[in-house]
C-alpha cells in the first residue's frame, strides 16, 4: 500500500535571509521579452496569449534577495510518498517541489537531484534553487512560491488509498491551486492531479509550467518536428526538430548558448517528453491533453552555461537540462480563466526503456510504443476521471504550513473552497495589520519604527485603504496599491500627502524628538517610493536628491548599537537595499562623491557583499580609479544574486580592461551579436 512518511533530508543549504522590505515598485527584469520583429510571423493565438496580461508587476510579492552564498549542513523537513515501485521525496517549505524520484526495481533516480540548495536569481521574485520537480504557477518565469512553504495533508485517493496534497495561495493572480500526488499500489507512474481555481467575479489570467530538471546528458524525446527556439537575444523563431543549422539539439551539450525549445506537438498527438541516456534509461512525463506545451531548457555547452551549471550547485557534480509541460505552446503565453470556473488535468511521471539514437520519427515511434504499453494513453484519461471526484475531498492529517494569505483572502470574500481550505489559525504576523484594516477598517502603526510590511494591491484592499483614516502609513500603501494598478499620478499624491502629513506631525513635536526611533514617523519609505517615481519619469536629478534624502532619514531613524555581528537582519536589510537604489541612482545623475558617501555609511558587513564589492568597483571606475577599479576584480567577488542574463559584471569589465573576461565572472547566455 502507498505510505506518507515524514522525513528530514540534510545536505549543504546557504540560508534563505530576509526578504527584501522595499516594494517592487520596478519590473524584476525583461528577460521573457519578445523582439518586435518576430510578432507578426506568429500564430494568432499564440499572439493573443502573448499579448494577455504579461505580468508587470511583483506587488504584491516581495523580493528575496537576502541569501548568500555559505552552506552548511541543514536539515530540510521532507514528506515521502511511496509504493512498492517508486519513491517521492517532497520539500513543502520549498514550493512543494519534488526532490528526488526514485524507481525502486531498478535503484534507479530518475530526476537530476542536488546535492546542495543554493539559491539564485531565478525566480520571478528572486530566490530559486535548481533540481526536482517544481510547480510554476503565475506568469512566465519560476514561482514566487519556489522557496516558499507550502501547504499540504494526507487525503483519500481513488484507488482506497492515500495521496498527498499540496496547496496555497498564488498571490501575483490571486488564484488558489493544488497539486495532488497519487502512487497507486503496483504503480510504475506517479499520477500528479492539479487544479487552478479563479473564485472571483472577473475573469483571470493563468499560467501553467511543470518543470523537471534531469541529467544534460540524455537525449530529450517529444513528438514533434518543429520548435519555437527562444534564447537570450530575445527572438522567437519556428525552427526544425531535431536538427536546426545542422545540430541535433535533442541532445543538450549540442547547444552552445542557453536556450528555450517549445514543441509543436500536434493537435491529435499524446502529450508526452522524456530524456533518455545512452542506454535508453530515463524519465517520461506525459499527461491529458489539456496540458498542451512541451519544452527543453538547455545552459549549452559554452563558457557562461557551464558557469551556471556550477554556480546553482558545486563544480564536478554534473549539469542538468529542464524537460517541461505547460497550459500553452510556450511559457510567454498567459490563457484567461474565466470568473468562478476551475481548470485541471492530470501528469504522470515514471521510468521509460527506449532506443535513442536513430532516426528522429523512428525513435519518436518506438518510444511511444513503450510508453503506450506502460501507461496507456486511455488509462492517463481515466486516472484523471477517477482523481477528479477526490479532488473536493476534505484533507485529512496535516503536514505542513504555508502562508496565511489564502485565509485573508477567505475571510475578505467569504468564498468556500472545498479540497483546499484556508484556515484562519494559518494567519500569521505578516497577515496581522491588514487583518487590522478588514476588521477595523484601520492600519496599526509599526511597533518602534520597523520598517512597512508588504502592501496589499487587490482592488478591494485598494478600496479599503481609500477609506481608512489618512495616516502617513496607510498614504503610503495607497500609493503603492495605486501605482500597481497603473494610477502613478495618483500614487504620487498619496506619497505627497504621506510627507505633509509627517511633516506636521514632527512640528508639533518637540526639538529633542523630531529625530531618532522617538519621532513620529519615518520618512524614508515616502521619499524612497517618490524618487522610483522620478527615475522612471526620467527627473534623474530630482530621483537622486530623495533618494539621497531617504538614506539619510533612514540613517538617523534606525536602532543605535553595532550590528555588524548579525544584528537586526530587518534594518540591515533595508539599509543595504534602499542604499544600492540610491547609490545606482547618484550614479545615474553623474553625483560620484554623493554615491561614494551612502556606500561609506553602510555597514562593513553589507559593504563586503558581492553584490557591493561589485558596487564598489562601479563606483571607482565612476571617480576614475580604473586600478583599483580592476584590482577589485583580481581580489575576487561573488554576487551571491546575480540575475538571470544579467551583464552588468562582463559590461564593467570590458570598460576597464581589454582582456577576455575571466571565466570566474563569466555568466554571458547569448552570444555577443544579435
Amino acid at each position: 500500500m502507498t505510505t506518507i512518511r515524514r522525513e528530514v533530508l540534510t545536505l549543504p543549504a546557504a540560508p534563505l535571509g530576509p526578504d527584501n522590505p522595499l516594494p517592487p515598485l520596478r519590473p524584476l527584469d525583461e528577460a521573457h521579452r519578445i523582439d518586435d520583429r518576430d510578432r507578426a510571423d506568429l500564430p494568432r493565438d499564440m499572439a493573443r496569449q502573448i499579448d494577455y496580461e504579461p505580468l508587470r508587476s511583483l506587488l504584491p510579492v516581495q523580493v528575496r534577495d537576502g541569501y548568500g552564498r555559505g552552506r552548511a549542513p541543514s536539515g530540510l523537513d521532507a514528506l515521502v510518498i511511496e509504493n512498492d515501485r517508486l519513491r517521492a521525496t517532497v520539500l513543502p517549505a520549498l514550493g512543494g517541489r519534488i526532490a528526488s524520484l526514485r524507481h525502486k526495481p531498478t535503484d534507479r533516480e530518475l530526476l537530476y537531484v542536488n546535492p546542495v540548495l543554493q539559491p539564485a536569481n531565478f525566480a520571478l521574485n528572486g530566490a530559486w534553487f535548481s533540481g526536482g520537480i517544481e510547480w510554476n504557477i503565475g506568469a512566465t518565469g519560476h514561482t514566487t512560491l519556489s522557496c516558499s512553504p507550502v501547504h499540504a495533508a494526507r487525503v483519500p485517493a481513488p484507488d482506497g488509498g492515500q495521496m498527498l496534497r499540496l496547496w496555497e495561495w498564488e498571490r501575483l493572480r490571486d488564484l488558489p491551486f493544488q497539486v495532488d500526488l497519487w502512487l497507486p499500489d503496483g504503480s510504475d507512474f506517479l499520477y500528479v492531479g492539479a487544479r487552478i481555481r479563479n473564485p472571483h467575479e472577473h475573469p483571470a489570467p493563468t499560467y501553467w509550467w511543470s518543470n523537471i530538471a534531469v541529467p544534460e546528458d540524455r537525449r530529450v524525446l517529444a513528438p514533434a518536428d518543429e520548435a519555437w527556439h527562444f534564447g537570450y537575444e530575445h527572438r522567437l523563431r519556428r525552427v526544425p526538430v531535431p536538427e536546426y543549422d545542422g545540430i541535433d539539439r535533442t541532445y543538450p551539450l549540442n547547444s552552445t548558448y542557453a536556450a528555450d525549445y517549445f514543441y509543436e506537438v500536434p493537435d491529435d498527438r499524446r502529450r508526452w517528453i522524456a530524456a533518455l541516456d545512452e542506454h535508453g534509461h530515463g524519465l517520461v512525463q506525459t499527461s491529458t491533453d489539456l496540458l498542451r506545451g512541451r519544452k527543453l531548457f538547455v545552459w549549452g555547452s559554452g563558457p557562461g552555461g557551464r558557469r551556471w551549471q556550477e554556480w546553482l550547485t558545486e563544480p564536478g557534480t554534473g549539469g542538468y537540462c529542464e524537460i517541461q509541460a505547460g497550459l500553452v505552446r510556450t511559457q510567454l503565453e498567459h490563457v484567461r480563466l474565466e470568473a468562478e470556473s476551475e481548470v485541471s488535468w492530470l501528469e504522470a511521471y515514471g521510468p521509460l526503456d527506449a532506443p535513442p539514437e536513430g532516426d528522429w520519427h523512428a525513435v519518436l515511434r518506438g518510444a511511444e510504443d513503450r510508453l503506450e504499453a506502460a501507461l496507456p494513453r486511455a488509462d492517463v484519461d481515466g486516472a484523471y476521471d477517477a482523481w477528479l471526484p477526490y479532488a473536493d475531498a476534505e484533507p485529512g492529517e496535516r503536514l505542513a504550513t504555508g502562508s496565511g494569505w489564502g485565509a485573508l483572502e477567505v475571510l475578505r470574500a467569504g468564498w468556500k473552497l472545498p479540497g483546499t481550505p484556508f484556515d484562519e489559525d494559518t494567519l500569521g504576523e505578516q497577515q496581522r495589520p491588514w487583518l487590522h484594516l478588514l476588521r477595523a477598517g484601520s492600519l496599526p502603526d509599526p511597533e518602534h519604527h520597523e520598517p512597512p510590511g508588504g502592501t496589499l494591491v487587490a482592488r478591494p484592499w485598494r478600496d479599503m485603504l481609500e477609506t481608512t483614516a489618512a495616516t502617513p502609513l496607510a498614504e503610503y500603501h495607497l500609493g503603492v496599491a495605486q501605482w500597481h494598478g497603473g494610477d502613478r499620478a495618483q500614487a504620487v499624491r498619496s506619497w505627497e500627502r504621506g510627507l505633509q502629513s509627517l511633516q506636521g506631525l514632527e512640528s508639533a513635536q518637540s526639538p529633542r524628538n523630531a529625530q531618532g526611533p522617538g519621532a513620529a514617523a519615518d520618512r524614508w519609505p515616502l521619499l524612497r517610493c517618490l524618487a522610483v517615481a522620478d527615475r522612471e519619469d526620467g527627473h534623474h536629478e530630482r530621483a537622486a536628491d530623495r533618494y539621497a534624502e531617504a538614506f539619510a532619514d533612514l540613517c538617523a531613524r534606525r536602532p543605535d548599537g553595532p550590528r555588524d555581528a548579525g544584528g537586526d537582519d530587518r534594518w540591515t536589510a533595508v539599509a543595504a537595499a534602499l542604499g544600492g537604489e540610491a547609490i545606482g541612482a547618484l550614479l545615474a545623475a553623474g553625483r560620484t562623491a554623493d554615491a561614494r558617501a551612502v556606500y561609506e555609511r553602510l555597514e562593513p558587513a553589507t559593504r563586503a557583499r558581492g553584490r557591493f564589492r561589485l558596487t564598489e568597483a562601479e563606483l571607482l571606475a565612476a571617480e576614475g580609479r580604473r586600478e583599483e577599479a580592476r584590482a577589485v576584480f583580481d581580489e575576487g567577488f561573488e554576487v551571491a544574486d546575480l540575475r538571470e542574463g544579467a551583464e552588468s559584471i562582463g559590461l564593467l569589465w570590458a570598460r576597464l580592461d581589454d582582456a577576455p573576461l575571466p571565466a570566474r565572472y563569466d555568466f554571458r547566455m547569448r552570444p555577443d551579436r544579435e
